[in-house]
């Protein structure tokens, strides 16, 4: 008999752990809180790695498809405060970056292809666990009953305060964050080889470049900022103008001439993770994706964490006799793992901006400590070269 789940969120991770529900022999439905046409994902744009792309596979989805608008960048390069290039390091050959937003768009039109209903405008409001399911209220004033609920609703999550009234808040770093896109194909000193994301540590703030097809680039910024952002702080003009001064004479990059190329910026917004996170389930709810363990932009790992969370969901759920043990077995398998990720994408933030005596110790001592790290092969391929087994027939 097919059990019934509801899946809290219709982002990257809700849409991917409703497939991999659907392929454990579960009848799930999305909830997601906005209307349709919104997407629930900050940010202008992002990558996914090798192992992301491997676990989309394990789904019985082609990331070529899923990926259609993104662009191959499967090396990264990282630039001094001058501007010269201290370190290049592989991403893994098929890695690719992708907006944000035609990511949840392709992955929400898998999810209806494969059948799964999406219910929108749906807040969860409360959740409650009983021996024979799960009760879930909603701001509409619906309510919904299920054998499972699964929570996908990010990084403040409702269904993991619902799990535990008492779990810490979501944990500023420091940074603001933003991006944009160059209104068109840019002149050729301005542009990055294609193929390779740039990334500098300016005097004043980081910044991320990268070249698409089409000749535009697509880039990010990470300001730092004593205290969150504000909603409100902001106009898109004024921010634009921010951005531009801040990177205003910075050699090492061309910010400032692609902030005033760009006709579509984004943000600010504030940068945020979660420590670990105490309560990932009960016997009926668990969590999935940013709910589980928000991770640091600077990992990288944010959507390809979130698509392997639901492939071991789904294997763990179809392996045990009973919904309680798939959680926890669930747990298990993934949370050492991304705990690791997280610290190291923690670890990535800590030097984004520095004073001039500390950007020239950084610039002098990282190409040396690359090329030691290196020396043992990969640094990364622990997070690149990670695979689960198929879950979808065929895949």
């Amino acid at each position: 008999m097919t059990k019934t789940a509801a899946v809290i969120g219709g982002g990257i991770a809700g849409t991917a752990a409703a497939i991999a529900l659907r392929h454990a022999g579960f009848d799930p439905v999305i909830h997601e809180r906005h209307q349709r046409g919104v997407a629930d994902e900050r940010g202008a744009f992002l990558t996914v790695a090798v192992n992301g792309l491997a676990a989309l596979r394990s789904l019985g989805l082609d990331p070529e498809k899923v990926l259609a608008k993104g662009f191959p960048t499967p090396v990264m390069a990282l630039r001094g405060a001058s501007g010269r290039v201290l370190a290049e390091m592989s991403l893994g050959r098929e890695t690719r970056t992708v907006r944000r937003a035609d990511l949840y768009a392709a992955m929400l039109a898998e999810a209806e292809a494969c059948g799964i209903p999406v219910v929108h405008g749906a807040a969860l409001t409360r959740a409650v666990s009983g021996p024979d399911g799960v009760e879930a209220e909603f701001a509409d004033g619906r309510r919904v009953r299920a054998e499972l609920l699964v929570g996908a609703d990010g990084l403040r999550s409702r269904t993991r305060q619902c799990l535990d009234p008492a779990a810490a808040a979501p944990h500023y770093l420091g940074l603001l964050n933003a991006g944009g896109f160059t209104a068109g194909p840019v002149e050729p000193r301005l542009a990055p080889p294609p193929g390779v994301m740039q990334m500098a540590f300016g005097r004043k703030a980081f910044f991320g470049w990268a070249t698409a097809p089409d000749g535009s680039v697509w880039w990010f910024a990470n300001p730092p900022s004593k205290r969150p952002v504000e909603s409100g702080a902001f106009t898109p003009q004024s921010w634009k103008a921010h951005l531009v001064e801040l990177f205003d004479g910075d050699p090492s990059s061309p910010a400032a001439e692609l902030i005033r190329l760009s006709d579509e910026v984004v943000g600010p917004w504030s940068t945020e993770d979660m420590g670990p996170v105490r309560v990932w389930r009960d016997e009926r709810m668990v969590l999935v994706g940013d709910a589980a363990h928000a991770l640091a932009p600077t990992s990288g790992q944010g959507a390809s964490q979130a698509v392997e969370d639901a492939v071991v969901l789904g294997h763990s759920l179809r392996d045990n006799a009973s919904i309680g043990a798939g959680l926890a077995a669930y747990e298990k398998a993934r949370r050492s793992r991304v705990e690791k990720v997280a610290a190291h994408g923690r670890r990535g933030n800590s030097g984004k901006v520095q004073g001039p005596v500390g950007a020239a110790i950084r610039d002098a001592m990282l190409p040396l400590v690359f090329r030691l790290l290196q020396r043992r092969g990969d640094p990364q391929a622990w997070i690149f070269e990670h695979r689960l087994p198929r879950l979808a027939a065929g895949a």
